[in-house]
């Protein structure tokens, strides 16, 4: 008897504590960033990335970033977006600069899923740069800041990794502090 209830507590416990297990979420832009969820799915919850999320859309990226991938994303906040000259932005969101738009948003994007620590082993293994192709077609440069990695495009313009190891299911997000720009 006494074994059957212990049964039942531990059955009961875990029962509770399978959900907190089961998918590890982590907070970008005060929202739960869901690993069973695609990027487009957890990117719209994010009130640091409505910026991206509009870019995203007026490029007609949204299907795209919703296919099983899986994708690397590096994903610039608002404040970014901010540090673009005035009026880039909305520029590059009217219809006619739709080409352009584009090509900045698939340079954020490598193929296959890299985690930090994927990223930081290529940094090694490169002895301290790595440079990987994005969608886009062009490179960018990855390379060790203290324990953060730092991005730099084809211009010189530099990102850091400020969360890393966003996790989805068709791969995963690296919240960045600066938007890079393909040549």
């Amino acid at each position: 008897m006494k074994s059957l209830f212990k049964f039942s507590m531990i059955a009961a416990m875990l029962a509770i504590a399978a959900p907190a297990f089961a998918e590890k979420t982590v907070e970008v832009g005060g929202a739960p960033m869901y690993p069973s969820k695609n990027i487009v799915e957890n990117a719209v919850n994010s009130k640091d990335h409505t910026t991206l999320v509009a870019a995203v859309k007026a490029a007609g990226l949204v299907d795209t970033l919703m296919s099983p991938g899986p994708f690397t994303v590096f994903a610039p906040v608002n404040a970014a977006f901010d540090k673009l000259p005035a009026g880039t932005v909305d520029t590059l969101l009217k219809p006619e600069n739709k080409g352009t738009l584009t090509s900045v948003l698939t340079y954020h994007v490598v193929a296959g899923k890299l985690s930090a620590a994927d990223l930081k082993a290529k940094i090694k293994a490169g002895d301290g740069k790595a440079t990987l192709k994005t969608v886009e077609g062009d490179q960018l440069t990855l390379s060790s800041a203290g324990r953060a990695i730092e991005i730099t495009d084809t211009k010189g313009d530099q990102a850091m990794v400020t969360i890393a190891d966003v996790n989805q299911s068709n791969g995963v997000i690296h919240v960045i502090d600066t938007v890079l720009l393909p040549k």
